[in-house]
């Protein structure tokens, strides 16, 4: 993300058929879509999963955004202003911003939604730590008091990674994050319809008719949120292979990630348009390390872990094309991306000889390690490559098959687990304040890692001002993440999706947007 120095910036310039929804009500049918996944948790402060993050997008809204070349503008938010000093920030609401529920947006309202999603959030965290005061001026305007400069104001209320700062009526945003909402009442540009939810078939996205998008053009998260479709039904199919003869079928108009062994008959077939990303669009594999897991609390046994990722291998055995993948990628914020850095490479290079001689120099005693993985897909595939790595080493690995929404549950826990699967958007760590895995070290977040080295530098890269001072902290910050390994990465690459060319004016992102869209 891209600083922005000001003092003061006003509003940009005028800048499978679904029998569950009444054609009386929505005039047509809804458009099917088939996502990554099905929409469990429906609190978007509650989690950091990527399909909650896409429901957030669309049922409610941010103060700011953030645009498709990485800058922050106003969404929520029609004119802010800056102390010349930095200390305090004043922002007022843009007028008939309204609730699902028919009720007006209001400054409070805001406010007791920052104060429930900050504590939650990385970066929100590194915001609180310099806030003073955040309070209420009047039903529009409400003031941030800090207790010392933080440049980095607005990349934190706009940020597009989950969990996402979204705006919550205030009864709402009043209820522990822990309960979790049950009832997800937004200001977005559609409305969840309750009464249309089938768990384990299809939710439905009706287009909010009281929505006011901004003025200037939809560019990624930000600007105008122009919404033409009466309604998405997001559909939950048994599987990819069954999602991708339904998109050719005509039976869904979107499929979010088509599987690779079939991508030369979809690229065929008469009627569907497969659409790539790259740069900060593409994904980035991890494998999330349990340091408060025996043994890996240990530097030695986890620096081991680099030399059995085979990017090449792992990505070949999921099928990824040519095409869609980048070569062996030692970058932990993205090769070929604003912050791409080789430091530490030498260290991360597959090398299973040096695993083994480096594991046998280790206090290694044979311990299982327990490896979650989710069942069937990308991520099993990758772990099973990764096993067979280990063991070459000598790690004992027992894999362990689970849904993904069985690996959110244990992974929550501190002990049962070494090691998982993941893969997520590039958007969410092309920088080290939204980098999973670096951004929350030294925080109560899965994997339990805390690198002092790597704390301190975050907070000088979110207090300088120079992007090249920046620039040089991520460097510093990736060399020392490379020695603490908080996670090890197992490639770069694009998910593509599948569109039927009835569905025209999607928004080209990693993340599904179904304003502009039209049939």
């Amino acid at each position: 993300m891209q600083g922005m120095s000001i003092t003061r910036r006003t509003a940009l310039g005028a800048g499978l058929a679904i029998p569950f929804f009444p054609r009386a009500r929505a005039q047509a049918a809804p458009v099917n879509v088939m996502l990554e996944s099905e929409v469990v948790i429906l609190d978007p402060h509650a989690t950091t999963a990527a399909i909650t993050r896409t429901f957030a997008t669309h049922v409610f809204d941010t103060l700011f955004s953030m645009d498709g070349r990485g800058m922050i503008r106003p969404q929520m938010v029609e004119a802010w202003e800056r102390s010349a000093d930095g200390l305090a920030w004043s922002f007022r609401l843009r007028p008939g911003l309204r609730w699902h529920d028919g009720g007006e947006v209001t400054a409070a309202d805001c406010v007791a939604s920052l104060e429930r999603w900050a504590p939650r959030d990385s970066l929100g965290r590194m915001l609180w730590a310099a806030k003073a005061e955040l309070v209420a001026q009047d039903a529009r305007s409400f003031r941030l008091t800090l207790t010392r400069p933080f440049p980095l104001v607005l990349e934190v209320l706009g940020k597009p990674n989950a969990p996402l700062p979204v705006m919550l009526p205030e009864r709402l945003a009043r209820i522990p994050v822990e309960q979790r909402i049950r009832e997800p009442i937004g200001s977005g540009p559609f409305r969840f319809r309750a009464t249309e939810w089938r768990p384990g078939n299809v939710m439905v996205l009706e287009r909010f008719e009281a929505y006011v998008p901004r003025e200037e053009p939809a560019n990624f998260l930000a600007g105008g949120k122009r919404v033409h479709l009466p309604a998405v039904a997001l559909k939950t199919l048994t599987d990819q292979t069954t999602g991708a003869n339904a998109l050719m079928a005509g039976e869904i108009d979107y499929m979010q990630y088509l599987p690779f062994d079939l991508l030369p008959r979809l690229e065929r077939a008469r009627g569907v348009r497969v659409i790539g990303l790259g740069g900060i669009h593409m994904f980035q594999g991890n494998f999330r390390i349990n340091h408060a897991a025996s043994p890996m609390d240990d530097p030695a046994i986890r620096r081991v872990l680099w030399r059995c990722a085979d990017q090449a291998s792992i990505l070949t055995a999921i099928g990824v094309p040519p095409a869609y993948r980048a070569p062996a990628c030692p970058a932990f914020f993205l090769c070929d991306a604003p912050l791409d850095s080789r430091a530490g490479a030498a260290e991360m290079a597959y090398d299973p000889a040096e695993a083994k001689r480096m594991l046998a120099a280790t206090r290694y005693k044979g311990e299982k390690l327990v490896f979650m993985t989710t069942a069937g897909g990308i991520s099993q595939t990758a772990t099973e490559v990764m096993i067979q790595s280990m063991q070459q080493a000598g790690f004992q690995v027992e894999e362990q098959v689970m849904d993904w929404g069985t690996v959110l549950a244990r992974r929550a826990k501190r002990e049962g687990w070494h090691l998982f699967a993941v893969y997520a958007n590039g958007t969410d760590m092309f920088s080290p304040l939204t980098h999973f895995y670096i951004a929350n070290t030294c925080a109560d977040y899965p994997g339990w890692d805390c690198d002092r080295e790597v704390a301190a530098l975050l907070t000088a890269f979110a207090e300088a001002g120079d992007p090249a001072e920046r620039r040089r902290i991520a460097e510093a910050i990736q060399a020392a993440a490379a020695k603490h390994v908080p996670a090890v990465m197992w490639g770069q690459f694009t998910i593509p999706a599948g569109v039927r060319e009835r569905l025209r004016d999607m928004p080209r992102a990693a993340y599904p947007m179904f304003w502009e869209a039209r049939v």
